[in-house]
């Protein structure tokens, strides 16, 4: 039941220790503010990194020819091992459970690029046409190389946006022809991908960039992605590739340095539980940083009590219950962390909003966020706290004797 009296008189007492009030309130706001700020912080983090991951396929498997360390067969240890089209083809061919076969020819870099009166430099991969998926490129136009474009050796070409917004502007570039290293590409294509570097590349099919460069098929990486498998199950299809090459190439299976092995799926869960790690810590952080508010509290609410002792043998003197006395703390100290509770969320999310407004992100902090069933919760849990902060000092001066209490100067 709402009792006005009762208000009036909590008003009063707060009007009346405006400093000790504002500090009693300010060591809860800046409390749930320093949570609220850490955990968006750590989550935009989270995103960030997840965004990377997701410019590429999450699951995919890239193989690159190193260099040998260990004798085999005959064989002495530092031969370089150069991967080529046929182990593409047994790979593909022989890895079951593997899905997006692709392999990768490096060798023309970055290269002058031309249409009619429009001149730039970007990269061009050479690529068998499933790479499309492991870049998680999303065709926007036309398509991307295909087997025909492979097999019949074709001068084809999949360009990234900003490629046909520098070389095109609003020209639609299918059907177009563009020179490259002095040779014409018909434009089949036009992707988009977000990842970091990515989206400004020509693709053109590997055997055309082979043939162009003396009829060699060298590929520098293969790549494949692992279905639904997780990291064992993956780790189990490296090693099956693994036996593969080392057949062809006759080196030791066991010798990890004669090819080089990078497993996204390995590293996603390793940066996923780093992240989550990071995550735990700033909470903790954050709930040490509530604990000190709810001392901060306590303390005050200590010091209110005592300096009130002598108001209570007055109230206990004139016939007021005990509960009476303690509830009457308990709803200043309940109302103080509420409200300051309140405004530091507020004031957290809003500080949060605006480093979206202004966009302070990079590459791998993105989109901070709050989970608010967190931040509803640490304001709900500081405000029993502080109610408990307000109740036991209430409750120990409520039984003295009101003529013990009226003797406190």
């Amino acid at each position: 039941m709402f009792d006005l009296d009762k208000w009036q008189e909590i008003l009063g007492t707060i009007k009346k220790n405006k400093l000790r009030t504002f500090l009693t309130a300010f060591s809860v706001s800046w409390g749930i503010f320093i949570l609220i700020i850490l955990l968006a912080a750590g989550q935009g983090l989270k995103n960030g990194v997840q965004a990377q991951f997701a410019s590429d396929a999450k699951n995919y498997v890239s193989i690159s020819g190193e260099q040998t360390s260990m004798a085999y067969n005959g064989y002495k240890p530092g031969r370089r091992i150069q991967l080529t089209n046929s182990d593409f083809y047994t790979i593909k061919n022989n890895l079951a459970g593997a899905e997006n076969f692709s392999a990768d020819y490096y060798s023309w870099g970055n290269q002058i690029t031309s249409y009619h009166n429009e001149h730039a430099s970007f990269p061009v991969r050479a690529v068998a046409p499933a790479q499309c998926f492991i870049e998680n490129a999303k065709i926007i136009e036309g398509r991307f190389i295909n087997e025909n474009d492979i097999s019949e050796y074709r001068k084809v070409c999949s360009v990234g946006k900003p490629v046909k917004e520098v070389l095109f502007k609003n020209e639609s570039p299918i059907g177009k022809y563009i020179e490259i290293a002095a040779t014409k590409y018909k434009v089949v294509g036009v992707f988009n991908d977000a990842g970091r570097g990515d989206n400004d590349r020509i693709y053109i099919p590997l055997v055309t960039a082979q043939r162009a460069n003396n009829g060699k098929d060298f590929v520098n990486s293969l790549w494949f992605t692992t279905g639904d498998l997780d990291v064992e199950g993956s780790e189990s299809l490296i090693q099956l590739a693994r036996n593969m090459l080392a057949k062809k190439h006759h080196f030791d299976p066991l010798d990890l340095s004669a090819i080089g092995v990078y497993n996204n799926n390995a590293e996603y869960k390793r940066i996923m539980q780093m992240l989550d790690a990071i995550k735990i810590f700033v909470f903790i952080i954050g709930v040490f940083t509530l604990v000190a508010g709810v001392v901060g509290v306590s303390n005050i609410m200590m010091i209110i009590v005592k300096e009130r002792t002598k108001e209570i043998g007055v109230r206990k003197a004139l016939g007021a219950s005990p509960w009476s006395i303690v509830s009457l703390i308990i709803q200043e100290s309940v109302f103080i962390t509420s409200i300051a509770g309140y405004l530091g969320l507020l004031l957290g999310i809003g500080v949060v909003e605006l480093i979206k407004q202004v966009g302070v992100e990079s590459d791998f902090f993105k989109n901070p966020e709050v989970d608010f069933k967190i931040a509803i919760v640490s304001v709900g849990l500081i405000i029993l706290a502080g109610a408990l902060a307000g109740f036991f000092p209430a409750l120990k001066a409520s039984r003295v004797e009101p003529i013990n209490a009226l003797r406190e100067s």
